[in-house]
């Protein structure tokens, strides 16, 4: 789809339609009627977006399955992402699934598990038995640290993804493909981070959120029970200790074991009464003076969504597409998609 393609691939750029249009010496309302599908440009005009774009002229032309339909999540109220930017968010991830469900498409629906039903769990009132209720309609044991919280959720149906905006204000969205839940996140965000934003994220798809809730009050919910679904107050207990005196070197050992930055672990300690506020208050301005509120250390090794890159490997290996096409649906050279198969075509 053309009017879809070029969309993306200007927002890609961070190019208005009008430094677009001037580029290739057409007008501003050439570029809205050529992305609104009412007109279609001149072979000329093809190949100097092309080259404006830095892409091929072909890359124009890749088919966008039109069954698919996107339902996305809304930005943070707070959030200062300029409306292209989000509407680059949006185009991303349209782009990328419709590459992840033509390879579904192709090895067939049941390659994916039945994903649990988003909307479906009624809030508590209580943080704390919210995140119990999150990890049982996961089917996640109740306490202990998730491992691999990404390839957990993609084994659960649930598609998570990478986006490839370059600005450290985004963090992540969620929404829906086909009815099956997605949550994109900023891969250039430490994995501790990560890891929160997508459990944020997995709060807002999960829960059945009132109407007449206040929007900084749900972000407020949803980042409280993300922090007990990582690390519930039985394991925090468990962990620390009952009662702690300060937040102490030892504790890092925890962080990391559990996934969740330092900053996360003495929030928690705070909420669940391990440590008081003053001792919270404390260990907060350290590491605002050390610069952790914008750029803690990583401690755990990066986590990354596999299951679009292990699908399409299966396809070529299986022999339902030829390299080529996997190269194409990855977005890798060639080369590089041959020194992922099992076996070259002599063996």
């Amino acid at each position: 789809m053309f009017s879809k393609n070029l969309k993306y691939y200007r927002l890609k750029n961070a190019l208005t339609k009008k430094k677009l249009a001037d580029r290739v010496n057409v007008t501003s309302m050439a570029i809205t009627n050529y992305e609104n599908g009412d007109r279609k440009p001149s072979m000329d005009v093809l190949k100097n977006m092309a080259q404006v774009l830095g892409i091929r002229v072909s890359d124009f032309l890749v088919v966008r399955n039109k069954d698919i339909v996107f339902c996305h999540g809304e930005f943070r109220k707070n959030s200062t992402l300029s409306v292209a930017q989000q509407d680059y968010v949006c185009e991303s991830v349209e782009e990328y699934l419709n590459r992840f469900m033509t390879i579904v498409e192709i090895l067939g629906g049941e390659v994916l598990p039945e994903a649990p039903e988003t909307h479906a769990i009624v809030l508590s009132g209580d943080d704390e038995q919210d995140a119990f209720s999150l990890r049982k309609h996961l089917g996640l044991a109740p306490e202990g640290p998730i491992v691999d919280l990404i390839g957990t959720l993609e084994n659960k149906g649930i598609l998570v993804l990478e986006s490839d905006i370059d600005n450290q204000k985004f963090s992540g969205m969620n929404g829906l493909v086909n009815d099956r839940p997605y949550i994109v996140f900023n891969p250039t965000m430490t994995c501790e981070r990560n890891r929160s934003t997508i459990a944020h994220e997995l709060a807002h798809l999960m829960f059945i959120w009132p109407v007449e809730m206040k929007s900084a009050d749900i972000e407020k919910r949803a980042t409280a029970i993300s922090g007990a679904f990582l690390f519930p107050k039985d394991d925090a207990v468990r962990e620390l200790g009952l009662r702690r005196r300060a937040v102490s070197a030892d504790m890092l050992l925890t962080a990391t074991e559990y996934g969740i930055s330092m900053l996360m672990l003495a929030k928690r300690a705070e909420i669940c009464g391990i440590i008081t506020s003053t001792a919270a208050k404390t260990f907060f301005m350290e590491a605002s003076t050390a610069g952790w509120r914008s750029k803690e250390p990583s401690r755990i090794n990066t986590e990354k969504p596999q299951l679009f890159e292990q699908l399409v490997y299966r396809a070529i290996n299986e022999g339902d597409i030829s390299r080529q096409r996997g190269a194409e649906l990855l977005k890798l050279p060639y080369d590089e998609v041959v020194e992922h198969c099992c076996f070259n075509e002599e063996s």
